[in-house]
């Protein structure tokens, strides 16, 4: 494995987050995509290289794993600028869907491309091998689409072609997987919340309790019940539950009361959580409040979220916190900790640093594709000095 890199990606519903290497590159990309042609008009095609390849990603994607293949595509920011963007729709399959693997891709080529430990050959061409990290839905791995997923990404030549894109233009990616890894994603919470990036235990504390963890991203929420240090399997549930579909809703009312036109959920998100003037938009070049809108839309979701919390640690009752995480909690933060004090009482939990939270399954897969890397290397070493031995 020493000339293969490593990649852990978490394409959420609203932005993948990946982190290479050494942690020597990391990408936040909002997971919109928009078909393009292959020649985008660029106004300013000059100054085009002076501008940052992420906000502008332009590709055509190869790849047997496409239902879609050969298709030229507008990735994340620029998607955004289009008006035929798509996002991913509430009760998909994150495992079955070209998206997923789109924005896969894209941030591993981009990765790529910037690398110093792949260089390009004939025709601006890369060959860049991986050991990929990621995750999926503790429902579909319930259900077993991992071990689907998993072999479309195997065993074959993905290949990512730049095309109007600033610095990259021209160039190709042949993206090969040596190995990847597809882990229950409540489990790599668990992961992220006991161990550092040297798999070193941090909080000694969590190791033997019961605990829930709640993920709630933008097309489903996931209950995790870790006992014994696993993920109870029978006792974790999936629901086709987040908060993505509230975010359309605040978008769609902010466009019909006040007739502003967001590019993407990506920007509700923003006037949700952001230090400044949360709540507020600009109508017409007047800070506009929309707390009511959002205020009304989101608490119903948060009671939907605090409801499914009820009903797991009804049957869990043993369990001692639940730790809430992904970006879709950091979305209903406010609202769920104000129910939870008006109604319960449990103990709960939230990541104060909100970036903590989105980037808690990168840097879980991360970690564990890690281990996995370095005991694989272990063994080969252990196996070549037993080899010559003899």
């Amino acid at each position: 494995m020493k000339d293969s890199r490593v990649a852990a990606v978490d394409v959420g519903n609203d932005a993948v987050k990946a982190n290479f290497g050494k942690m020597d590159n990391s990408y936040y990309i909002p997971n919109v995509i928009a078909r393009d042609m292959e020649d985008r008009p660029v106004i300013g095609i000059e100054d085009l290289d002076e501008k940052e390849p992420i906000d502008n990603l332009h590709i055509r994607v190869h790849s047997p794993a496409l239902e879609e293949n050969n298709a030229v595509y507008r990735v994340g920011t620029l998607a955004t600028k289009t008006n035929n963007s798509t996002e991913l729709d509430q009760g998909s399959s994150k495992s079955e869907e070209d998206q997923t693997l789109v924005m896969l891709f894209a941030s591993i080529a981009l990765d790529a491309v910037s690398a110093s430990s792949f260089k390009p050959g004939k025709k601006d061409v890369i060959d860049a091998n991986y050991t990929l990290g990621t995750g999926l839905p503790l429902r579909e791995v319930k259900e077993g689409k991992d071990v689907g997923y998993r072999s479309q990404l195997l065993g074959s030549v993905h290949q990512v072609e730049f095309l109007v894109t600033p610095q990259y233009q021209g160039k190709k990616v042949n993206i090969n997987f040596e190995e990847v890894k597809v882990y229950p994603e409540g489990f790599a919470a668990y992961v992220n919340l006991i161990m550092d990036n040297n798999l070193n235990v941090i909080n000694q504390e969590l190791i033997d309790k019961q605990i829930l963890i709640q993920d709630i991203g933008g097309l489903s929420t996931d209950i995790a019940v870790i006992r014994n240090r696993n993920v109870d399997d029978d006792k974790a549930q999936g629901f086709p539950l987040g908060v993505a579909e509230s975010l359309e809703e605040i978008r769609d009312e902010i466009r019909t009361r006040h007739g502003v036109e967001l590019d993407s959920r990506r920007d509700v998100v923003d006037i949700i959580t952001r230090k400044n003037d949360r709540h507020h938009i600009m109508v017409r070049g007047s800070r506009t409040n929309i707390h009511d809108i959002t205020d009304r839309i989101l608490l119903e979701l948060a009671k939907k979220e605090y409801r499914n919390l009820r009903n797991v640690w009804q049957k869990n009752s043993q369990s001692e916190i639940c730790y809430f995480v992904g970006g879709g909690s950091a979305v209903l933060k406010d609202y769920i900790k104000a129910l939870n004090n008006k109604l319960d009482g449990f103990n709960i939990d939230f990541f104060e640093d909100e970036k903590e939270s989105i980037w808690m399954m990168a840097n879980a897969y991360y970690k564990l594709v890690m281990d996995f890397v370095n005991k694989n290397t272990q063994a080969e070493t252990k196996d070549k000095a037993a080899a010559e031995k003899k």
